[in-house]
């Protein structure tokens, strides 16, 4: 049996948060989506937590269901409603902080 080895990205992974306001309410308040960088992914979901309880917003969102929608769909979304309506949806992305740079094609110098 062969033994397969995945490679690993050389940057690191950092979790980008974003909460964009959505629905009928953002035509009479206009906002910018927030985004917020977090090096660890516990520390994004603990941050979203503190800040959903501190405003009074049901904790939809907990560190498994994170973890999973991240490694099955490489995102995690959440919206938050209320009277029926959307006001505003949280997603979790994770990028890759210094990527390895592509070699772009260039060939070797013939003349070395």
């Amino acid at each position: 049996m062969a033994k397969t080895t995945a490679l690993r990205p050389s940057g690191r992974t950092i979790y980008e948060v974003t909460i964009q306001y959505t629905g009928s309410l953002s035509t009479i308040r206009q906002r910018e989506p927030t985004v917020i960088f977090f090096s660890n992914l516990r520390k994004a979901v603990d941050a979203i937590t503190a800040e959903l309880a501190l405003n009074n917003w049901p904790p939809k969102v907990n560190y498994m269901a994170v973890y999973r929608g991240v490694k099955l769909r490489s995102f995690y979304s959440c919206d938050f409603h209320m009277a029926d309506m959307r006001i505003f949806r949280i997603k979790i992305i994770p990028r890759i902080l210094n990527p390895a740079l592509p070699r772009l094609g260039i060939d070797e110098n013939p003349a070395k």
